[in-house]
């Protein structure tokens, strides 16, 4: 529990634009993504925001365009495994979210796999909310290991999420 005054390990963290070799983060990318293909495929596009503790990346946050004018999708984003639960991804979603309101988005999107509880978990704790399902996403044809599982349940489906990012002066949303 943190009382006041206390810090947590997500204070040391600050959150910047990062306009570096994206090839320096690929490790991170990788956490978050198992297919290389799909990877290579959006590796260099959009913006990335990275969290920096000290001198050390320590999570990353991919926002890339979609062909919906105001919509912007989270493409990818990891936190190093030694820093996961401290708040880091959070502080990562929430500098996106003020970006994208700032710049007048008014719909973050997120895809995750549905066997993937602690992502699902994540992004509903910040106020996304289920969109849609994306039946047999993750197949060898789109460049996924067949027999793959996350928590013991097969990789499949897809499931989207979304967030609107309201205009509302003082409204942060999933704060």
């Amino acid at each position: 529990m943190v009382g006041p005054g206390m810090r947590t390990a997500s204070d040391e963290v600050r959150v910047e634009v990062y306009d570096g070799d994206r090839e320096d983060l690929r490790e991170l990318f990788t956490l978050a993504e198992d297919s290389p293909a799909a990877l290579a495929a959006y590796l260099h596009r959009g913006c990335v925001l990275v969290a920096v503790s000290g001198s050390e990346v320590v999570g990353h946050l991919q926002l890339v365009g979609t062909s919906v004018d105001g919509e912007v999708e989270l493409k990818n984003m990891a936190v190093r495994g030694d820093r996961q639960g401290q708040g880091v991804g959070r502080r990562l979603v929430q500098a996106a979210v003020d970006r994208l309101t700032d710049e007048r988005a008014t719909l973050l999107l997120v895809a995750t796999a549905a066997a993937d509880i602690g992502n699902l978990r994540f992004y509903q704790r910040l106020g996304f909310r289920m969109r849609s399902v994306e039946r047999d996403a993750f197949t060898p044809a789109t460049g996924y290991p067949d027999g793959m599982r996350i928590d013991g349940i097969e990789l499949r489906d897809r499931v989207w999420l979304d967030l609107p990012l309201a205009r509302v002066p003082g409204h942060r949303p999933g704060a």
